[in-house]
């Protein structure tokens, strides 16, 4: 009995030692690592990198144009009486999408939001975004059709000239 009881207390002492070293033990502190990216081309850290300059958008001056090229996608639907209506089909949503996505770079996009909480908790979000915009002279570049979704190049120049009226 005495063993027994000396071995249960030698057991104990020994896995109470033993958690200290674990990595499970909560107040053991982990090693890491501090990862930095640097940039490739001037070896500083690429977030704060001072030689790192952003392409200017373009500007629509006096003698110049500003071409916009978008890619708007299509999906054929399922319940179609024949696949040159589901080609039509997918061919309008995807320039529907291509028009929509010019008005966004030309015009911009509005955004509302609306959050409903109570009792310190989202209970529901809600975003809706929206854009009013007239587009002219938007020419169609290239249409792609492969396994039920269509493509459409969309491409429009600007002038200067078409908002000084």
């Amino acid at each position: 009995m005495k063993y027994f009881l000396l071995l249960a207390v030698l057991l104990s002492a020994s896995s109470l030692v033993a958690s200290d070293t674990t990595i499970d033990n909560p107040k053991a502190s982990p090693k890491t690592k501090n990862i930095t990216v640097v940039c490739p081309e001037h070896d500083c850290p690429a977030v704060k990198c001072p030689q790192e300059k952003k392409k200017p958008e373009p500007v629509l001056s006096v003698n110049s144009n500003v071409r916009i090229s978008v890619v708007g996608q299509g999906v054929a639907p399922m319940n179609t009486s024949s696949p040159a209506q589901a080609y039509a089909l997918a061919k309008r949503a995807a320039t529907a999408d291509a028009y929509r996505l010019v008005a966004e770079k030309v015009k911009g996009v509005r955004i509302d939001g609306q959050d409903l909480i109570k009792n310190m908790m989202v209970k529901r979000s809600t975003i809706r975004t929206s854009v009013a915009a007239m587009v002219r002279n938007a020419t169609i570049v290239e249409t792609t059709f492969k396994d039920g979704l269509c493509e459409v190049e969309m491409e429009i120049v600007l002038s200067h000239s078409d908002f000084a009226r």
